[in-house]
């Protein structure tokens, strides 16, 4: 045996020999020739010459059938020879012939050991774990068939590696090393591509072996398989044979658990098929995987990734384990993608950002409607229905109502465009997020505080305290049946007065004057009715900006919805020598008194307005606008023309 292997096994062995017992003349072996033959053994274990110490044990055997000793040494050696079936059985027969022994002594050995069925046990309940997270089915590297969970159990337990573990496992149950013998064991590729035409389906592969079907739509699975077992993976899996899509139940649960299987995956294998071997640096961008919607998550989620070129070779020729580490790469992933680099190598998922990431997936397409929201799910760390043939408007609508609901950010309101049936608040695509949000200059610390300086003479402290605890006590933002309660506040409009066009133009410009703001003009293909003071209207018409709670500088809102960002943060209004001569509830009225003052501040700034119309049963329709609505109080001192708040019903 050379020194390369038997150093190996003596790794093994010395594992067994912690728990060996001293072979004791009195109670193993009753002569002296069975001693002699036992000792010679353990001084062939010594040098690690298995088949010598094979053919001693069965001396041994022949003069003592029933010696335990003999029975371990068996084992070891089997164990070492890597015959681990063997060893096993030779395990057993020792615990056997320990429970029959007459000896008391002997028979107290046997609780030094485990039954094989408590090891099996263990390493049962780490396979249920481990599985508990990977693809229900998955493509055998090797075997080249598609296997359920009971085959991929089965495959392991058969396994070299299942019954080294389980010959290894005999004074205690290594739980480590299960876990990770396990997890090595079963982890697996996915597959990152964009669907050609005849792509193979669950049906046309099962029952069958990948590498022997030779029609031309099963080089790129066969092609990927063999890349991930070159690899060393046993597992791989590709979404369109591996998910039994008439199976709604599955479905439903592969398409939820999607972002997690990319993100246990070892190994994402993203395939260009458009990108030949010749191509230079940029060609990422330009391929067609950069335009499907469900590629987005996969990158995302994935730990480690490698992009492969038309011929199955690594793109740019980099041969990096990891592309996710490449600077090149992930370089021209961020250019191609509009997604930060640091966000793409270590993303995390959550409502943080919502705006954002809508705007990541708003130009990508998918094969059905819903999948433009059904693939962002597991961005957002949601799990919703999976509703094939709800159409895009709803599946969106839904996804964006989650949103809302959970987090309480309502920059997926910031949009321009048509409004959705599901909600008027609501785009009836995800095309509108491509147009970055509305923004509005941000105000310098120094600014604040001359603001603040300033409102002190006109602004008293109940005021301004009134208005800050009463946007306070508003809740978030809510979705019930398709119906948004939006906490808001309130202008009235006063006056909606069409400006002359042509007859036949499709948009609609109003001028349009509201209490306490400056007037504007809306330009929307909705027909308004025209009214003034003078000639009022049923239709109750309001602009409102809707609440958003970071206004109010909590130091607790810094969880998953977002933070102020670029705002800056408040000062103490008060030097440390102030509180030497102002008592503890002065000092607390003077600090809650400039945080209300900076909230008026900025509720006085151009803010981003919907223009809300009253329906029938009372509740309010957005009407939809070709730009953004900017909207300005007209007097920012004056707190008044801010105290219209309520939380109102929207269709």
């Amino acid at each position: 045996m050379s020194c390369l292997v038997a150093a190996k096994v003596q790794g093994q062995v010395s594992k067994s020999m912690a728990y060996s017992v001293t072979v004791q003349p009195s109670s193993a072996l009753s002569s002296s020739s069975g001693n002699i033959v036992a000792n010679h053994s353990k001084a062939r274990l010594d040098k690690m010459s298995w088949d010598d110490l094979l053919f001693d044990v069965q001396k041994v055997i022949e003069l003592k059938p029933w010696s335990r000793v003999a029975c371990q040494l068996k084992h070891m050696a089997l164990h070492g020879a890597q015959r681990y079936s063997e060893a096993i059985e030779a395990f057993r027969m020792m615990l056997a012939k320990l429970d029959s022994a007459h000896d008391t002594q002997i028979r107290k050995l046997r609780e030094k050991y485990i039954s094989p069925s408590k090891a099996e046990g263990d390493i049962q309940k780490s396979i249920d774990a481990q599985l508990y997270t990977a693809p229900l089915r998955l493509l055998n590297t090797t075997t080249g068939r598609l296997c359920d969970r009971g085959a991929q159990i089965s495959a392991f337990k058969t396994s070299a590696e299942y019954n080294e573990l389980l010959s290894s496992m005999m004074t205690h149950s290594d739980l480590p090393r299960i876990a990770d013998t396990v997890a090595t064991y079963f982890r697996y590729v996915m597959l990152s591509h964009r669907w050609e035409e005849n792509e193979p389906l669950l049906h046309d592969i099962q029952d069958k072996i990948v590498y022997k079907l030779d029609a031309a739509g099963y080089m790129k699975l066969q092609s990927f398989c063999k890349i991930a077992r070159q690899a060393g993976y046993h597992w791989a899996w590709v979404d369109s044979c591996c998910i039994d899509q008439s199976n709604n139940g599955e479905l439903q649960k592969s398409i939820n658990s999607m972002f997690a299987w990319y993100h246990h995956s070892a190994l994402t294998v993203i395939y260009l098929s458009d990108v030949s071997p010749s191509s230079k640096s940029g060609a990422l961008a330009k391929s067609a995987w950069n335009t499907r919607g469900w590629t987005v998550p996969e990158f995302l989620a994935s730990k480690v990734i490698r992009f492969y070129q038309q011929d199955w070779t690594p793109y740019l020729n980099d041969v990096s384990p990891n592309h996710k580490q490449s600077v090149e790469i992930m370089h021209e992933l961020e250019d191609a993608t509009g997604i930060d680099a640091r966000v793409i190598v270590a993303f995390q998922p959550g409502m943080r950002d919502a705006r954002e990431k809508l705007q990541w997936a708003s130009m990508r397409v998918t094969t059905a409607p819903e999948d433009t929201a059904y693939s962002l799910f597991g961005i957002f760390g949601i799990q919703l229905p999976i509703i094939y043939g709800e159409n895009a408007q709803n599946a969106l609508g839904r996804l964006l109502q989650e949103i809302i609901a959970r987090s309480g950010d309502i920059t997926a309101l910031d949009w321009i465009g048509q409004p959705s049936e599901f909600n008027s608040c609501l785009p009836t695509d995800i095309t509108p997020y491509a147009a970055p949000p509305c923004t509005f200059p941000i105000l310098s610390e120094d600014e604040i505080q001359t603001a603040v300086s300033a409102l002190r003479h006109t602004v008293t402290m109940g005021q301004a305290s009134k208005l800050f605890d009463q946007l306070e006590q508003l809740s978030a933002p809510r979705f019930a049946n398709c119906r948004l309660r939006l906490p808001c506040i309130v202008f009235p409009v006063t006056e909606v007065r069409r400006r002359p066009g042509a007859a036949h133009e499709t948009l609609f410009t109003y001028r349009v004057k509201a209490d306490g703001l400056d007037d504007l003009l809306i330009t929307t293909e909705e027909r308004l009715l025209q009214f003034s003071r003078l000639r009022p209207t049923r239709q109750t018409f309001l602009l409102v900006l809707p609440w958003d709670r970071r206004l109010l500088e909590l130091p607790d809102f810094a969880g998953d919805a977002g933070s102020l960002g670029d705002w800056p943060q408040p000062e103490s209004p008060l030097d440390d020598s102030v509180g030497d001569w102002m008592g503890d509830e002065e000092l607390a009225d003077s600090e809650s008194y400039s945080r209300a003052l900076r909230l008026i501040v900025r509720l006085g700034q151009p803010f981003g307005a919907f223009l809300l119309a009253q329906q029938r049963g009372g509740e309010y329709k957005r009407i939809a606008s070709d730009h953004d609505i900017i909207a300005q109080v007209m007097d920012g001192t004056s707190v008044r023309s801010m105290m219209d708040i309520r939380t109102l019903e929207i269709l």
